[in-house]
């Protein structure tokens, strides 16, 4: 299992876009999969509210220092959150009887 954390005082924007920081997310979480030979990894998004969600994709619409991150369920469901209020996303193997909870890539194309 592979985790990083985000500073509690950290200025959306500061470093970077939006689009950067999620297009640099897309690819670690590719390279993690690789290294560990897995077709998929599972990663979760835990919020400062202590709050820890599942995620099958997160994009960097709408901008503006929010991102969306798209769970997993049933239910069709996006949360719009700013950036500031992700604690720390882990990444990790997929466990068996909730394979169906890898994370969806973009299209390379």
């Amino acid at each position: 299992m592979y985790s990083f954390s985000v500073p509690e005082l950290w200025v959306p924007g500061a470093a970077g876009s939006l689009d950067q920081l999620v297009e640099r997310l897309h690819r670690r979480i590719a390279e993690f999969a690789q290294k560990h030979d897995l077709a998929e990894a599972a990663v979760e998004v835990e919020l400062a509210d202590g709050a820890l969600i599942a995620v099958a994709a997160i994009s960097p619409e709408p901008g503006f220092g929010f991102v969306t991150l798209c769970p997993h369920g049933d239910d069709p469901q996006e949360l719009v959150v700013p950036i500031g209020s992700i604690k720390q996303i882990v990444l990790g193997a997929p466990e068996p009887a909730r394979s169906r909870f890898g994370f969806s890539l973009p299209d390379a194309g």
